[in-house]
């Protein structure tokens, strides 16, 4: 094993597949010259050429459709968002085109495009660049929702992703890239749609997945000195859900704590509450909790900032709350 940090993880998952399969390139602002805006393509125009490291211009419409249209020829895309908040400017492309060509196509052509880039909160960004779409894909089908939170789930899933057959949908966070983990020294690849227990607890049930998981293990870490067991589940993909790995802890646990950062209406929490009470309801012993981002826009306050997103403190009162303790 090596430690490295997310945006490394990143780039040698990049550069691997490029190495293994010549119709992969990436295509995005400033992940050429400027080796991407959070330095996760780092090296990859020097090793690949202009050809297959393309800079584009500041027009995500345009390269969104550009890499959409080439799946068609046979290439296999990754674009690059600087934000997903940027996203918004060619979600057509992604929406309209690139989930549904396979169907309106009579499965004649496929859509092998991974689209990736920074999610969530990244401190005093303000409003418009501070948003959680993961929902708003995931509600998409003919798409995959990838979610990692840490460099090991980050590197094993963007292989994954890029070697898909179908668009996939790959967001990180801008506060991850400097984060360490241990990776493999050799090529491994996790698969999509499987859940991994981080923790293994018998009190409750902690689900989340992203940066915002990170505040869930700070939390049972001193829940744990108070006697109380959490089991953490990191979903790592949003699109498909790994219902049953929630269901056989909740059976376990009998309670259930949902982590997201994320508006509540609609969210992925929401769904996951609903199914677990619609199949495994018999197994609770207190009502599912779940902790969202404030319903407003983000502050760019670092008072109400930090007011408006979960963390630590929220999920501690959240789990004493489900087991009667306050």
């Amino acid at each position: 094993m090596k430690t490295i940090q997310f945006r490394e993880a990143i780039a040698e998952a990049m550069s691997e597949e490029m190495r293994r399969d010549e119709s992969i390139f990436l295509i995005g602002e400033e992940v050429a010259e400027y080796n991407g805006a959070y330095k996760a393509s780092k090296g990859m125009l020097d090793e690949f050429g202009p050809k297959r490291v393309i800079d584009s211009p500041i027009a995500e419409l345009g390269f969104a459709g550009i890499a959409i249209g080439s799946t068609m020829a046979g290439n296999r895309p990754i674009v690059e968002y600087m934000t997903f908040n940027f996203s918004l400017v060619g979600i057509d492309q992604i929406i309209n085109n690139a989930a549904k060509i396979r169907q309106m196509s009579g499965g004649q052509f496929n859509c092998p495009i991974v689209f990736r880039g920074p999610t969530g909160s990244a401190g005093q960004l303000g409003a418009t660049h501070s948003q959680s779409f993961e929902n708003w894909y995931a509600n998409t089908p003919g798409l995959k929702v990838i979610v990692p939170s840490n460099p090991y789930d980050a590197k094993g899933l963007l292989k994954a992703a890029i070697r898909d057959d179908d668009p996939v949908i790959f967001m990180e966070s801008e506060q991850m890239y400097g984060d360490k983990g241990e990776v493999p020294e050799g090529e491994y690849i996790l698969p999509i749609g499987v859940a991994d227990v981080k923790r293994k607890g018998t009190d409750v049930t902690i689900v989340s997945f992203g940066k915002i998981i990170k505040e869930a293990f700070k939390a049972a870490d001193v829940l744990e000195k108070e006697g109380i067991s959490v089991e953490i589940i990191d979903l790592r993909t949003v699109r498909p859900l790994d219902l049953d790995t929630i269901y056989e802890s909740v059976k376990k646990t009998n309670r259930l704590v949902v982590v997201e950062e994320a508006w509540p209406l609609a969210s992925v929490s929401a769904e996951i509450t609903f199914q677990v009470q619609q199949n495994v309801f018999d197994y609770l012993d207190a009502p599912i909790l779940r902790l969202t981002t404030a319903d407003t826009p983000a502050p760019y306050s670092p008072v109400l900032l930090e007011e408006w997103l979960i963390n630590d403190k929220d999920i501690i009162k959240a789990v004493k709350k489900t087991m009667n303790l306050v």
